[in-house]
């Protein structure tokens, strides 16, 4: 059944873009990530301008979050007090994002520019994925052969943090440090999460970890809460500056994503942890390369007219 898009000027095929959304969403429930940074180049690849595929992706995950978020509110695993200062630096980094969005798009760069920074982001998130799991895979082969487990390293926040001036205590982070250091993570994240339509928790939670040093119960509930807010005041800007957020495409994405997540969650059951972060960094660097790829190879057609 084609469906008319009218943001993105174009007909679509429902059951694809349902499916798309539900093979993300099963992605998202096996990996335990958001799904956005594989979302946006896959509607890519379907034809769906980049635009109009960085804010819609958005209204997704906004929707998407919230039975997350919800789940780990229900168990206490939300710290509100850090979420709240990352929510603030995330709606401040969208406004900055938003004014370079706009900027790109008025001279025309921004489809090239979206292009551009996620294969640089997925090919070096990915490179960093493989590594660490195939150092996993090696560990646990090793430790099934008799040899002795290393030590657990403690996880300590960056010097550089804790040095930063007005600290406070984060009770179930953890942390007593500078509330400056989660509010620039949020600038970060916000920023990224308007050009790259990502919820932005492949990059916080592995911060909110390794920089921060958070404690691992607290990282994914409150990554999730600041998703919510943040991707919602990114929705509302696309919408309203630069009117790129096709409603239709975010309901199909919705509808599959909430299935397809589900049945990811059964799957990651059956898999060793180690294999499953193998996999997951061979699929990023696959859309990488595939990316790459249409930035460098001529196309057939040198001209497009999206809608005609």
């Amino acid at each position: 059944m084609d469906l008319y898009l009218p943001i993105a000027e174009m007909s679509v095929n429902a059951l694809v873009i349902i499916l798309l959304g539900g093979g993300v969403g099963f992605l998202s429930g096996m990996f335990g990530v958001g799904g956005g940074f594989l979302t946006t180049p896959l509607l890519i690849f379907y034809g769906i301008p980049p635009a109009v595929a960085v804010a819609s992706s958005a209204t997704q995950i906004t929707g998407s979050s919230v039975s997350g978020a919800l789940a780990y509110w229900r168990r206490g695993q939300v710290d509100l007090k850090m979420g709240g200062v990352m929510v603030l630096g995330g709606v401040i980094g969208a406004g900055i994002g938003q004014i370079v969005f706009r900027a790109l798009q008025k001279i025309g760069q921004i489809d090239v520019t979206i292009n551009i920074i996620y294969v640089l982001f997925l090919g070096i998130i990915g490179a960093l994925m493989l590594r660490e799991s195939l150092g996993a895979l090696r560990l646990a082969r090793a430790v099934a052969a008799g040899a002795p487990r290393p030590p657990t390293r403690l996880r300590r926040h960056v010097p550089w943090i804790a040095a930063l001036p007005g600290k406070t205590r984060f009770y179930k982070s953890g942390l007593y440090i500078s509330p400056l250091a989660p509010l620039l993570l949020g600038v970060g994240v916000g920023v990224l999460t308007v050009i790259m339509g990502v919820g932005g928790g492949f990059i916080m939670v592995p911060a909110m970890i390794y920089l921060l040093g958070m404690s691992a119960s607290a990282v994914v509930g409150t990554s999730l809460f600041q998703i919510i807010f943040v991707t919602a005041a990114t929705t509302l800007l696309h919408a309203t500056s630069s009117k790129s957020v096709d409603i239709v495409l975010a309901l199909l994405l919705l509808a599959g994503g909430v299935a397809g997540a589900q049945v990811g969650v059964r799957a990651a059951q059956q898999l060793r942890p180690e294999k499953l972060r193998l996999a997951l960094a061979l699929i990023v660097l696959a859309v990488a390369a595939r990316l790459l790829w249409g930035l460098t190879v001529r196309p057939a057609a040198l001209y497009t007219l999206y809608g005609q």
